[in-house]
């Protein structure tokens, strides 16, 4: 094994302490330290020898970390963080709005390749392993259809939306998948379904001293890309409610590609994932990902990057002669 890959963590939040958790279970990697907005010094990180720094110390680790791993929510972190970072350091990032991930990745690209440096947006299970498995689908199967379910689960980059919304002092979002639909698909029916007939989403919120329960509500359910296209229930409960039901952030789901190879023959495709925490999965994914991204930077490769661009080899610690003999 060669050295070590330094991985730095911008922000700390579920995600950033998933990341720590990742990182401590890859033998190629170490981990530089957390980088965060609030005070260091009341910062209690998974494990007590991690480095805390604040934001503003990043500038003097640049020659100290290979890949930075973004931790911010997408709604605003990432969309300030993520040009500016990537024209200081390889990242990776979980970008998750996927209508705006072409604009995303344009405002990343170019700082990036200024500054020679490999970027990697929108990594994860949904966008990221998802992804990836919707593109195998289509390539496999061209004459088919493609579902995607999710939940019932926790969305991570949901409920931080939620608790963005003026009056709202706490809250998340569980997405919860229609069971009709997906036996509809994988019975190979490929039924045309609207985005409502997928999927509901339930919101339990936290309303700060003051708020207007209506307002709050209709500020939610009128959200672009989040909750304007779906069914979606917003209950208000107590802090006390919030923190004894609502802690755990499980998730999960499915991409299911059903198609034809020949009139007589339909096939269904389906690639599935059950998650008892949703951070620290998508933690992991990003840490893999940290591993191409240093590979691909050191050959040259710059600018923004996705899943579509990485090949399977490189997240692997294991040599392609390793692969080749075991995987294959």
């Amino acid at each position: 094994m060669g050295e070590s890959i330094r991985i730095g963590i911008a922000g700390y939040g579920n995600l950033g302490r998933g990341v720590e958790a990742a990182v401590a279970k890859n033998r190629d990697m170490q981990l530089v330290g957390v980088f965060t907005r609030r005070n260091p010094a009341e910062l209690a990180t998974l494990h007590a020898e991690t480095s805390v720094n604040t934001m503003d110390d990043l500038a003097a680790h640049e020659d100290r970390i290979d890949v930075l791993i973004l931790c911010g929510g997408s709604k605003e972190d990432l969309p300030q963080q993520g040009p500016v970072m990537a024209a200081r350091f390889n990242t990776v990032d979980s970008f998750d709005t996927h209508a705006r991930i072409p604009e995303y990745f344009e405002t990343v690209d170019a700082p990036a390749r200024a500054a020679r440096k490999t970027a990697l947006i929108s990594a994860g299970w949904d966008p990221g392993m998802f992804s990836i498995n919707r593109v195998y689908g289509e390539a496999l199967l061209p004459d088919g259809d493609t579902y995607t379910f999710w939940g019932r689960g926790l969305s991570q980059g949901h409920s931080d939306a939620i608790r963005r919304v003026p009056g709202v002092a706490a809250g998340v979002q569980y997405t919860l998948p229609s069971e009709a639909a997906i036996e509809q698909v994988r019975n190979g029916s490929r039924p045309q379904l609207e985005t409502r007939q997928k999927h509901t989403r339930e919101c339990f919120v936290v309303l700060a001293d003051g708020a207007d329960p209506a307002s709050v509500r209709e500020a939610i359910v009128t959200m672009p890309h989040y909750f304007d296209q779906y069914d979606t229930e917003v209950h208000f409960i107590t802090a006390d409610e919030l923190a004894r039901d609502h802690s755990a952030m499980p998730h999960g789901g499915m991409t299911i590609r059903s198609g034809n190879t020949s009139d007589d023959h339909a096939q269904v495709i389906e690639y599935g994932l059950t998650l008892e925490s949703n951070p620290e999965f998508t933690a992991s994914v990003l840490v893999a990902y940290a591993r191409a991204v240093h590979r691909l930077n050191q050959q040259g490769q710059f600018g923004a990057v996705t899943v579509f661009d990485v090949p399977p080899g490189l997240l692997s610690p294991k040599s392609a002669a390793q692969l080749r003999a075991e995987l294959l």
